[in-house]
């Protein structure tokens, strides 16, 4: 088997780097924000450093968490009156989705004959790493679809910690456990190399160590560029080595029950870790080998390879507890009656989702509803 590590994406980091903008190319640029990023001024700071380049803008902000098919169609039409030859995501990862997703319908619909605009991601939470992805997320009749092209590659991510600095407490949590899920999915997916295994690595140990800290503080500046980066690490390893059944799962559960991504992914991904694991048989194979390893990575107890996963299990517990996250589904207030019985439909559509091939055990329908009855 040959594998492949490819980065797109230019990448500018630190703060202050959101002025590079006065140096791009182009003449009309269309910007995909959401809402908050109007209201936070950030959106006049691009428009006037595009100014300074002389690039005129036109701005779509009807993005809304989790981007529907329909708010794509607006976007469409914006894109086809305005013909950018830029476009600029900024916002959380549901903006800079909905952008790939706009643009990416363009040149469907037109089967490729245009140009692709120059793009650029500015990421105003620390957690999708979309900046840096060929992936999209959309959602369409209550599922969530999952695009995966190349072509969604930004050109260029902006990683301005500035932009997440008014970001509130509960975002910085959920975001940041959706980079540990990241990370921990890209280290034991199928197509994991030593490469996007040193990414992992360290968006994990950033995570354990800075996500706290950023938690008792949100202006905590270094920790706050450290997750940050962070993010973008676990997006370039999982873009590389793909991600598990953990967003497999998510995403299923996430359209149907509204919930926020991260906080998804950090309520399933202890049972995905059992399950991957075979913690309830030998636990002994190469996922658990792997997960035992990110135990003595984080200098914890791993003498066996059973003690290492459930020593990195015991360790994500504690980061949730720290965080004042919740350890079930059922303390988020859903119905279980109502969840309970949407947990086949869910299992379906996890197991065609695009994460799943790259799960490093290749489940069944019974395995993904079991995880969700102990999720519950």
């Amino acid at each position: 088997m040959i594998n492949q590590f490819s980065l797109r994406t230019n990448i500018l980091l630190n703060r202050g780097s959101l002025e590079a903008l006065k140096k791009v190319s182009g003449t009309k640029a269309l910007i995909v924000a959401d809402a908050i990023i109007d209201e936070l001024g950030y959106l006049d700071k691009v428009k006037s450093y595009l100014m300074d380049a002389g690039i005129i803008s036109s701005v779509f902000v009807d993005v809304k968490p989790d981007p529907d098919t329909k708010v794509i169609a607006a976007g469409i039409k914006m894109y086809e009156t305005i013909q950018p030859d830029v476009v600029v995501a900024i916002g959380g990862g549901s903006a800079i989705d909905a952008a790939k997703g706009i643009f990416y319908s363009v040149a469907k619909m037109n089967n490729h004959a245009l140009k692709k605009p120059y793009f650029i991601a500015i990421p105003s939470t620390s957690g999708t790493g979309s900046e840096v992805t060929d992936f999209s997320v959309i959602t369409a009749d209550e599922q969530k679809v999952v695009i995966v092209d190349e072509y969604l590659s930004p050109d260029l991510a902006i990683l301005d910690s500035t932009c997440i600095s008014s970001v509130p407490q509960k975002v910085l949590v959920d975001t940041g456990l959706d980079v540990l899920t990241h990370a921990t999915e890209a280290y034991v997916a199928k197509n994991a190399t030593d490469f996007t295994d040193a990414l992992a690595e360290k968006a994990i140990k950033i995570i354990f160590e800075h996500l706290p800290i950023l938690f008792n503080d949100c202006q905590a500046d270094d920790s706050r560029d450290r997750v940050h980066n962070a993010s973008c690490l676990s997006g370039i390893a999982f873009n590389n080595a793909g991600l598990g059944i953990v967003h497999s799962l998510s995403h299923a559960m996430g359209a149907r029950f509204h919930i926020p991504h991260g906080r998804c992914n950090a309520l399933l991904l202890e049972e995905v870790i059992a399950y991957n694991a075979n913690l309830k048989g030998t636990a002994d194979n190469e996922a658990a080998k792997k997960y035992a390893q990110l135990a003595e990575l984080l200098h914890l107890p791993a003498r066996t390879v059973r003690e290492g996963v459930v020593s990195y299990l015991d360790a994500i517990t504690q980061l949730k507890k720290q965080l004042s996250i919740e350890n079930k589904l059922s303390q988020l207030g859903i119905n279980e009656a109502d969840f309970m019985k949407t947990i086949t439909e869910m299992s379906e559509a996890a197991l065609l989702d695009r994460c799943t091939p790259t799960n490093p055990i290749e489940p069944t329908k019974e395995a993904l509803e079991k995880i969700y009855q102990n999720s519950y």
